[in-house]
């Protein structure tokens, strides 16, 4: 008989869960739609890599047809985008996760 696979080594896991308990999550403010740019034909708000401060426009969520932007009151860059465009999202739900400067 075959011998079982071992398990991957947990180092491969991305990214470590100590490095992201460093970044600072913009979260949702309202049950909606997430949309990452302000229209179907426009690039996203933001993306990896963008840096954001208090002012930066990170995404709009649509409710009951009104289209709320979001803004990522914190400053660093992006680090991850944790929703998909056009994706359902609760009050209180991560979007992004933020690299503080």
């Amino acid at each position: 008989p075959a011998a079982p696979l071992a398990d991957p080594p947990a180092a491969a896991e991305s990214p470590a869960p100590a490095e992201e308990e460093k970044h600072i999550e913009i979260k949702s403010i309202m049950v909606g739609t997430f949309y990452a740019a302000p229209n179907p034909d426009a690039k996203p708000f933001v993306s990896v890599g963008s840096q954001v401060d208090e002012e930066t426009d990170v995404c709009v969520i649509e409710a009951m047809k009104v289209f709320n932007t979001i803004k990522a009151e914190c400053r660093g860059k992006i680090a991850r985008v944790l929703v998909n465009n056009g994706q359902a999202v609760e009050f209180g739900q991560a979007l992004f996760l933020v690299k503080p400067d």
